[in-house]
């Protein structure tokens, strides 16, 4: 995922998003220690993707604190 598609996003599927990326995680981890896991590259790409749509949503947040300050 590019952080240009997730900027497209509403916040509500952005949340989803981040939560269906961190349960695939988690089987794939389970699927790594099984030894089952054929597509090592995927962990790191969902670890990257998880980490795009925190800092995303945190930004989100920070203009909303942001604004109602102002």
């Amino acid at each position: 995922m590019k952080p240009v598609d997730i900027r497209k996003m509403p916040a509500e599927e952005m949340q989803g998003k981040l939560s269906d990326s961190r349960e695939e995680l988690m089987k794939l981890r389970f699927q790594q220690v099984t030894g089952q896991l054929t597509d090592t590259s995927r962990l790191r790409q969902l670890r990257r993707d998880i980490a795009r749509l925190e800092t995303i949503l945190n930004e989100l947040s920070q203009t909303v604190v942001q604004e109602g300050e102002a």
